[in-house]
């Protein structure tokens, strides 16, 4: 069997990227392009780079001492977003303690164990229903405890344990790919990117219908494959704790969808941006904790765990932040920034943005973070992607899929290494069963970018 060596945290290898861009900005040429402020089609404004204006300037090597005041910088320049994932982490959390999410997926489950004939649409419901969650809420670590659910669901109505897993994994990994309003990776992304949070859902949506698409047909081709009647195995249910779909739960699944609505109402008509989405997932977590009679205690405490859950990602973000600003304040950032432009120009657009999807893909080898790569690359991407002529929502939608199909196969992803550790599977078996629905779905959004980036404007 193949071994998996542990691959050093991120927030070791964010350190070490300090350290090098430290002395980095000792090594490379201080330099800066010229700058305009465009009017958008919205009405907002946005500072971009004139190509052709790059110009060196007086070298500002950063020193021991600031090296160590990058994490404080890092915190107040990345204060709004930290803020923002810590609220959205909370929220959620005292959602899901509702048991709104789990007491609709076992109702499905046993609807399909009594009903046989009807998982061919069941099933592909359920995986719908992750993507759902994945392309909205960033649904990625909570699937290792759904797959304890979906596993013997599998194995119950004849399938195997690799379909067990990736009815959640897939599904929610498809939809963080193809996400609409993934407040930890399109919404941090966007608003470093300085473009409307949110903005361009049109598209995004159908993304999303393609990549979903794509997990269902090669999960249910897989599983009428290999389905075998006499491997069922009863007495599954008793493994999970069940949770009835009470008319409450009902009511604050409705909540969440609601919710997200109104997020995109807000978004499209009306500007919303960080400050009122997060209000709003707020709100969500305290009116499904009234509606459940949940007791302020169990409120507060259900928040600080999802708060805590979500705390390395800020540590993540707050780290990252340090890193660029750091480099900003060396002056070498625009210089990496030229010497990117160079060596694309005179590339086809069409061949520059599918090199930003495969970079994207490369740095989530080594930064398994949506919400970190965002916070580390977007500022690099984004202006580029002016140089490039090519739209800020394309180099978003780039990093979208790079951070987030990649994440269906790399070792160094704690949510894949969690489930197949859960499912006993072992990594080059998955690996061999993924790789194909991989490449195909690298393949369709290869295209995907391809649409907005040559044959219409998106901005």
């Amino acid at each position: 069997m193949m071994k998996i060596r542990r691959v050093p945290d991120t927030l070791v290898i964010i350190f070490c990227f300090l350290i090098l861009f430290t002395i980095l900005t000792w090594i490379i040429p201080s330099g800066e392009y010229e700058k305009e402020t465009i009017t958008l089609s919205n009405g907002s404004e946005r500072e971009v780079l004139i190509p052709g204006t790059y110009h060196y300037v007086e070298e500002n090597p950063q020193g021991f001492l600031d090296f160590l005041m990058t994490p404080i910088k890092g915190f107040i320049g990345g204060s709004q977003i930290i803020g923002f994932i810590l609220i959205v982490g909370g929220a959620f959390s005292v959602f899901n303690r509702t048991g709104a999410v789990t007491a609709s997926l076992q109702s499905l489950v046993r609807f399909c164990e009594k009903h046989p004939t009807a998982k061919g649409v069941i099933i592909p419901l359920i995986i719908i229903f992750f993507s759902i969650m994945g392309a909205t809420f960033g649904m990625s670590e909570e699937v290792l405890v759904f797959v304890l659910l979906t596993i013997p669901m599998a194995k119950s109505l004849g399938y195997d344990t690799i379909t067990g897993i990736a009815i959640p994994f897939v599904g929610a990994g498809a939809g963080f790919a193809g996400a609409i309003t993934n407040p930890f990776t399109i919404g941090i992304a966007q608003e470093i990117a300085e473009v409307p949070m949110f903005s361009g859902y049109e598209y995004r949506m159908v993304v999303w219908v393609v990549l979903t698409f794509l997990a269902v047909f090669y999960i249910m081709r897989y599983a009428r494959k290999i389905y075998n009647p006499a491997l069922v195995e009863t007495g599954t249910e008793s493994e999970v704790e069940q949770v009835s779909f009470t008319p409450i739960r009902k009511v604050t699944l409705f909540l969440l969808f609601g919710g997200l609505a109104i997020i995109l109402l807000g978004v499209t008509r009306y500007g919303w941006y960080i400050n009122e989405i997060a209000a709003v997932f707020f709100g969500m977590g305290l009116l499904s904790a009234v509606i459940n009679r949940m007791n302020i205690q169990e409120a507060v405490d259900a928040f600080k765990t999802g708060a805590g859950d979500v705390l390395t990602a800020g540590l993540v973000v707050a780290l990252s932040k340090g890193l660029l600003i750091l480099a900003e304040d060396g002056k070498i950032i625009e210089t990496i920034l030229h010497g990117l432009a160079s060596l694309a120009e005179g590339w086809p657009k069409a061949i520059s943005v599918e090199m930003m999807f495969v970079v994207q893909s490369l740095l989530n080898f080594f930064l398994p973070s949506g919400s970190g790569q965002a916070v580390l690359t977007m500022p690099i991407m984004a202006p580029l992607s002016d140089l490039l002529g090519i739209s800020r929502q394309t180099a978003v939608l780039a990093f979208q899929f790079g951070d987030g199909l990649s994440n269906l196969i790399i070792p160094t992803s704690a949510v894949t290494m969690g489930v197949l550790s859960i499912g006993k599977v072992p990594y080059e078996k998955w690996l061999k069963w993924m790789l194909p629905l991989f490449f195909i779905m690298v393949i369709a959004s290869g295209i995907l970018l391809l649409l907005p980036a040559i044959v219409f404007g998106w901005n």
